[in-house]
């Protein structure tokens, strides 16, 4: 069966890499993560860049990060506050609003995009907002600049600026208006998971748009404290009390190995989706998603939308080609039914939605036998 994901893996310079690691005896707190920060930061362009040990945690910690500057200033009042978000993405999105103490409040989807609906964004800032989080579906960037205009009419509106949290755990290597995500003023995070097109076997990434951000996230993926402090005579102090979301120097040696792999990789995946771009376009009872010229996705798969969606599946999988809806709409589970709304741009969409296998692994002849196979109707 052609696979919807598959890992990437440099294997014998990962091999090499994390033998040097273990025979340094330093498996934490080591050279390799401030390494693999460095060559991070470099590709991104913004060298405040923060490794973790998944992308969860970046998220956990960049909410908590703008919960409490705006805690300290004043803003909300006593009530818990709530983070504007989409149902249309991987519970790991959602669920550290909760752990936060914040609540959700759901925001529509556009369906030609996939991504958050920015008209219904833009009605549902209000005092409450503590943050807004976006998520890069499938690698496909929300368009930032608008979202900017969007930003400017709720100050102004409301006196102060809701912070973005950019979810780019789909999105290694997407760009914006020709600048890599995570340059756009904006906290962002990505997520080096195992199916991922750069993968460390699990951690993460947070790149934040100033110092002082970057400097309280530095301290706060490990207790607050800080790493040059003298530990040994206790003479050190947590003035900002934090987690242990570090990254290990083995994951890092992983990353290392894999991150220059990830460019190839994902020309691949880019390759195999302009074929389907061309070859599926105009096709009766098919729609494609949106491509905007001033933005790159990654295509860490590729989605169509279909009518009679089981049977499409059903097809595929006969054939031999894996498909999947990869994660239930957030907004369905019952662990947050209290905070239910009509959401009309997703109930139109979700049920329709099926991911194709894209990845550098599929074959010029897997994408025809693909492409041939949905053209054959379902």
């Amino acid at each position: 069966m052609i696979p919807l994901f598959k890992v990437a893996m440099s294997q014998q310079s990962a091999l090499d890499r994390v033998a040097d690691v273990l025979r340094s005896g330093r498996l934490e707190h080591g050279p390799t993560v401030t390494e693999f920060e460095g060559v991070l930061g470099e590709l991104i362009g913004n060298p405040r860049v923060i490794a973790l040990n998944s992308g969860s945690s970046a998220l956990h910690l960049a909410i908590d990060l703008v919960a409490r500057s705006q805690s300290a200033e004043g803003r909300h009042g006593d009530g818990p506050g709530e983070v504007l978000s989409t149902p249309l993405t991987f519970e790991g999105t959602n669920w550290p609003i909760l752990a936060n103490g914040l609540r959700i409040r759901w925001v529509d989807v556009d369906p030609a995009t996939l991504n958050i609906d920015l008209d219904d964004l833009a009605r549902k800032i209000s005092p409450a907002t503590k943050a807004i989080v976006v998520v890069h579906w499938t690698g496909y960037p929300v368009d930032l600049n608008r979202l900017r205009g969007i930003l400017d009419q709720a100050e102004a509106r409301f006196g102060f600026r809701p912070m973005v949290i950019e979810d780019c755990a789909q999105a290694w290597g997407a760009t914006y208006r020709e600048k890599p995500l995570g340059n756009h003023g904006n906290i962002a995070m990505f997520s080096f998971g195992a199916l991922k097109q750069l993968t460390c076997g699990s951690g993460g990434l947070l790149v934040l748009p100033d110092d002082d951000l970057y400097e309280r996230a530095r301290s706060r993926r490990w207790y607050g404290i800080n790493r040059q402090a003298d530990r040994m005579h206790g003479d050190y102090d947590v003035s900002e009390w934090g987690y242990r979301f570090y990254m290990n120097d083995i994951a890092a040696a992983i990353g290392l190995a894999n991150v220059h792999l990830a460019d190839e990789l994902l020309e691949r995946h880019r390759d195999n989706a302009a074929f389907y771009d061309k070859e599926l376009s105009g096709l009766p009872g098919l729609e494609q998603t949106e491509r905007a010229q001033d933005r790159r996705p990654s295509f860490w798969v590729y989605p169509v939308k279909v009518p009679d969606r089981p049977s499409f599946m059903r097809k595929l999988a006969d054939a031999d080609i894996m498909t999947s809806i990869i994660s239930r709409r957030n907004d369905a589970h019952s662990c947050v039914d209290a905070m239910s709304t009509t959401l009309p741009g997703l109930d139109s969409v979700f049920d329709r939605v099926a991911y194709i296998p894209v990845g550098w692994w599929v074959s010029e002849d897997d994408r025809a036998h693909i492409a041939e196979t949905i053209k054959a109707g379902w």
